[in-house]
């Protein structure tokens, strides 16, 4: 079964991730560079390689027959372990959808409310599973059949689900559809910080955004994230400066106004600090290498 999911991938998979069937991204990667990115709520299945994350000081690996669940908008290091040209990296993602998920949890009252800790960490990894995997090569197969993707994607995205949600991250995939689950109510917060990375940030709106009081809210914010409010907002900041840079090369002052810091000295030592190299340099080096269609390939890819 795996190696039906990798030969679809490797046949499939595109630039920019997406495909015919709505929220299925594949990924082929053939480099070990270090990506830095905002990662949504996903399922990734590996089919070849391995890969290492970080988020915040936490480590969290996976490799081929394995998957990677994320249950919030969070921004993740990561390198492909040993990806190369000949062995590409290839993996299958799905988004993990409130909408989609909420109906199962109607239908089943032993995953209608996740058992586990409250502040459980929106990461996880593990083994794949026969059942998992023989689902998400079925999603595959549709690609060769665009007539049958709407009506029968759907119904295989609800098997993958419902596959998650009795499986040993059930907890965790069960908390994206509840409402009023404290991953909702962070995840507000997140969402808020995502799209207003450049204001200034005061923990007790983000507590009432939240519905919490401020101690309740950072505690919960840090369970999920791995990171403080600030230290997420300080990385969601680095990692748009990062693409303004590619853009706006040799207006290092600039960007990192845009983003909001006020210091050009303050900017410089935290994105050095991030991607190991000043903004000046840095954008220098990812504007020539590596060789275009190279970079074309891995502009994008899964967490």
């Amino acid at each position: 079964m795996l190696a039906e999911i990798r030969d679809r991938v490797a046949a499939h998979a595109r630039p920019d991730l997406r495909t015919t069937v709505d929220g299925l991204l594949l990924s082929r990667v053939e480099s070990t560079e270090p990506d830095h990115s905002l990662t949504e709520p996903l399922l990734v299945v590996m089919a070849q390689g391995g890969k290492r994350l970080l988020l915040g000081d936490q480590v969290f690996e996976y490799g081929a027959g394995e998957c990677l669940v994320v249950s919030a908008d969070l921004p993740v290091t990561g390198h492909f372990l040993g990806a190369t040209p000949r062995t590409p990296a290839l993996g299958v993602g799905l988004a993990l959808r409130p909408a989609a998920i909420a109906p199962l949890l109607l239908e089943a009252p032993a995953v209608r409310r996740p058992r586990g800790p409250a502040g459980a960490p929106a990461i996880a990894t593990g083994e794949a599973g026969p059942d998992l995997l023989d689902a998400v090569a079925r999603m595959l197969r549709l690609l060769d059949h665009p007539a049958d993707v709407p009506v029968l994607a759907p119904l295989v995205e609800r098997e993958i689900l419902w596959r998650l949600l009795t499986g040993p991250h059930g907890a965790m995939v069960a908390r994206i559809g509840l409402a009023d689950s404290n991953l909702s109510h962070v995840g507000r917060a997140i969402r808020w910080i995502r799209d207003n990375y450049a204001e200034p940030l005061r923990i007790a709106d983000l507590a009432g955004l939240a519905g919490m009081s401020p101690s309740a809210f950072h505690r919960h914010f840090r369970d999920v994230t791995a990171m403080s409010p600030l230290q997420f907002q300080k990385r969601i900041r680095l990692q748009e400066a990062r693409s303004l840079l590619i853009a706006r090369a040799g207006d290092v002052a600039g960007v990192g106004h845009l983003v909001g810091y006020d210091s050009p000295t303050q900017f410089s030592r935290e994105y050095r600090r991030l991607f190991g190299a000043p903004p000046g340099r840095h954008t220098s080096h990812l504007r020539t290498a590596p060789p275009p269609g190279e970079a074309a390939r891995d502009t994008r890819s899964l967490p």
